[in-house]
Order: C-alpha cells, then sequence, then structure tokens
C-alpha cells in the first residue's frame, strides 16, 4: 500500500513539475511560441481538416450529397484499382522514374557542396551558386516548355545530334527516353538548391579536424573521405530518410507537363493517374482511394528507412 501511495506521490510530482517547466517556459519564451501559432493553424487548417476527406475513397461520392449522404462502397475503389490493367504499369513507373532520381538526383547536391567547398575564389562560388540555383526559381511550366523546345527534332539537343553524325527524333514522343530526360531536368533544376543544406553542414565542420589530416598527411582526397564526408553524413542520412518518405510522390505536374499517351507506358505514375481518374474523369472516390495507397506506401518505407537507420548509424529522425 504504501509503494503504491509513493508511486502516485511520484507521479503527482513528475506531473506538477513539467507542468511548472512548461508556464515558465511558456513565460520566458513567450515570443516564440507566438510566432510558431500561425504555423501551426496553418498545418491544422490545411493538413489535418482536409483528412477528413479520406472518406471519400470508402463512398461512392457525389458532390450533390457531400460526404455525410453519399453511398459507402467500402474497399471497392481500392479492388477496383488493384485489378485495374493500369495497376503494375503505373506502379513500376513510379517506381524506375523515383529510384533512377534517387540514384542520380540524390547525390548531385552533395557533390556540388562538395566541389564547391573545395575552390578558394569567392567570386568564381558566388558565380557557380547564383547560376546553379536560377533553375529552381524559374517556373516550371516555362522549365517543361524548354525541355519540350530543346528536345524537339528541331531543337538544340537535336543539332548536336545530327553534328555528332545522329539522326534527328523527337526524343520526347519515345518512351525509352522519357525517364532519362526527367531525370536530367530534374538534377539541373534542383541541384543548385538542394545543396544549399550541404553547404550549411560543411560550414559547421571544426576547421582543426582539417589541421590535424594535414599533419597526419592526408591530402584534399583524404580529407574529403576522413573530415568531410564524415562531418556531413547525419545530414546526408537524414536527407535520405525523408527523400525515402516520398519515393511513390513523383511530381505530377512535371509529368502532365511533359508526357503524351504514346510515352504511357513509361511516363504514367500514380499521381498522373490519381489526376485523370480524380479530375479529369471526375471520380473522385477512385482517385482519392489511389492517393491514400500513395500515402501508405510512402510512409511505410519512411518507417523502414528510419528504423534501418537507427540500427545501422544511430541517427533518425526520431
Amino acid at each position: 500500500m504504501s509503494s503504491t501511495a509513493s508511486k502516485l506521490l511520484t507521479e503527482r510530482k513528475t506531473e506538477q513539475s513539467w507542468g511548472n517547466r512548461l508556464c515558465r517556459d511558456l513565460v520566458k519564451n513567450k515570443v516564440l511560441y507566438l510566432l510558431v501559432i500561425p504555423v501551426i493553424i496553418y498545418y491544422i487548417i490545411f493538413n489535418y481538416i482536409p483528412m477528413y476527406g479520406i472518406l471519400i475513397a470508402f463512398q461512392n461520392y457525389d458532390p450533390a450529397f457531400g460526404v455525410r449522404a453519399s453511398e459507402w462502397v467500402g474497399l471497392l475503389n481500392f479492388i477496383d484499382f488493384f485489378s485495374s490493367i493500369y495497376f503494375w504499369r503505373i506502379l513500376k513507373n513510379t517506381f524506375i522514374i523515383s529510384i533512377n532520381t534517387l540514384i542520380f538526383g540524390f547525390p548531385a547536391p552533395i557533390l556540388l557542396a562538395l566541389l564547391i567547398n573545395e575552390i578558394t575564389s569567392k567570386k568564381f562560388v558566388k558565380t557557380v551558386q547564383t547560376i546553379t540555383y536560377l533553375p529552381h526559381f524559374i517556373s516550371l511550366v516555362v522549365v517543361c516548355g524548354m525541355i519540350k523546345d530543346f528536345t524537339a527534332s528541331t531543337g538544340i539537343i537535336n543539332d548536336l545530334i545530327e553534328f555528332f553524325g545522329g539522326q534527328r527524333t523527337a526524343m520526347l514522343m519515345d518512351p525509352k527516353l522519357f525517364v532519362p530526360i526527367y531525370v536530367a531536368s530534374d538534377i539541373w533544376q534542383g541541384v543548385g538548391w538542394g545543396s544549399i543544406i550541404y553547404f550549411a553542414a560543411l560550414s559547421g565542420i571544426d576547421s582543426e579536424l582539417y589541421e590535424a589530416c594535414k599533419i597526419d598527411g592526408g591530402g584534399r582526397i583524404r580529407q574529403t573521405f576522413s573530415v568531410t564526408l564524415p562531418g556531413i553524413m547525419p545530414t546526408i542520412i537524414i536527407m535520405f530518410i525523408l527523400r525515402m518518405g516520398s519515393i511513390l510522390s513523383v511530381g505530377f505536374e512535371k509529368i502532365i507537363l511533359l508526357y503524351s499517351p504514346v510515352t504511357y507506358d513509361t511516363a504514367d505514375v500514380i499521381a498522373s493517374y490519381v489526376y485523370r481518374k480524380g479530375l479529369q474523369e471526375f471520380n473522385w472516390s477512385f482517385g482519392t482511394a489511389v492517393g491514400i495507397f500513395n500515402s501508405v506506401i510512402n510512409v511505410i518505407f519512411l518507417l523502414s528507412a528510419n528504423w534501418i537507420s537507427r540500427k545501422v548509424s544511430e541517427t533518425s529522425l526520431w
């Protein structure tokens, strides 16, 4: 009896001490809490309240009746999706584009940051950074227009191919070339912006570590592998985990702007399929079901990558 009473007393003291600490922290950092309120409101309004619409996936949704009065069909929309003739095609295409972007696109900002970190001329560094940052701020519609012009049969890329003895082709009309064009343009557009976080990580490495490596006879390459990469490895791991959490979230805007029925076999992904079924064909319930499937798979990849990272490197999101 006495042990139970002591446990309850300890729990109450812990609750009171936690409450006191929270009150003191609220008073001490009230300005910071005020600043975070708009962010919390944003996420509640635009991320949590809309989750009510998930119910549409289990209904034959009709806007005239609304979510509450629409016919309930259970898992029928999911079954229709899994049994669709397009299921394996869009799943395969999504994985192929995502994995290629991960293999070739994920290391690109890291390599750029490492290369620029070795340059001593500040003017040259600023020039390179400006050039590589610019594509990120160009409208995606403009970028896709440029890609179409460059890859057209009369575009500059075909001019180069013809110059070296090749034949002109409408490159975006070739299903085999869609993935390389998508991945290459994605790297071009995001490599500079993606390198910013690695520049920040590089600036946090202690310069004395480089001096110690020099004393031990280490050159530039040795310093990179012994000091630089280990110094930014936690950042790389965190970014990789976050990337794994969006493995199936291939941007449908760019896909829709570049693909055509001719390239559906390699270009049609989950997001573009949801766009066609949900918005163009007004099948909101089916589109929502496909979107939920996409989100669930992304969450599974995120949790798996986080768990493996925690076991292997002790670096994780939580």
